[in-house]
């Protein structure tokens, strides 16, 4: 075996074991989304040539609607801006990891999300393993279990006749488990608060059709004008 070959496999064997909790999470949120699509009426091969083209989980539940309503492109657009935009902070952040690892970069820049950062951002890689090939399949691993999820949702999906009401229902239950495990781990709960505030006000203003966009540009706004003195107040804890 070629010493490069082993240096691909001793990654690959560092960083599976990592990715195991979220490929229980990914293959279960990935079935539903796939049921979800199809029995919205979508073709079977959308929501797989989705998972791997556009692979961000919550936009993707949010597409479905998107696509089988009303064309609204600019709508679309700014939905898509506002819900994707926390990767413009992981992206900052993930600069210095991902600087020396050649063409790889590309694909880590695409497959970014939640999941990957996570493991990436705080990843403690022993010395004799290459931390690119690590970062790689953190990263295609993770969307392998998402695609994979998709084409089994997919596949049970295109055999249901019956309307599953409520299986929208899945992304709204994960996004509550989120927040709560985030506000039982976090020191100030300052942003979480924020966060909740303004999308309670949204809603009331806006009302459930049209709060979304507007919650998710206020928070953006809000949390970067007080972000020096959140980080104050931790420094101090």
């Amino acid at each position: 075996m070629k010493q490069s070959d082993n240096k691909v496999l001793s990654a690959l064997k560092v960083a599976f074991p990592k990715t195991v909790p979220i490929m229980t999470g990914f293959l279960f949120l990935g079935t539903a989304y796939g049921i979800y699509a199809c029995t919205s009426g979508l073709p079977p091969f959308v929501p797989i040539i989705m998972a791997a083209a556009v692979f961000a989980g919550s936009m993707e539940f949010v597409a479905v609607d998107m696509l089988v309503g009303a064309f609204d492109p600019l709508n679309i657009f700014i939905m898509a801006l506002m819900v994707n935009a926390r990767h413009l902070f992981y992206g900052i952040s993930m600069l210095d990891k991902y600087k020396n690892v050649g063409k790889k970069r590309f694909y880590l820049i695409f497959g970014m999300c939640d999941e990957s950062f996570s493991i990436n951002c705080t990843a403690e890689i022993p010395d004799n393993i290459d931390k690119g090939w690590y970062y790689f399949f953190v990263t295609l691993l993770n969307q392998i279990y998402w695609v994979s999820g998709a084409a089994l949702g997919a596949l049970a999906g295109s055999f249901i006749t019956i309307q599953l009401k409520g299986l929208d229902f899945v992304m709204t239950a994960l996004m509550v488990v989120i927040f709560l495990d985030n506000w039982l781990k976090e020191k100030n709960h300052t942003g979480s608060a924020v966060g909740l505030a303004i999308s309670v006000i949204c809603l009331l203003i806006f009302g459930k059709d049209n709060f979304i966009i507007a919650s998710m540009a206020l928070i953006i706004g809000v949390l970067t004008l007080l972000r020096p003195r959140i980080e104050r107040e931790e420094s101090r804890k």
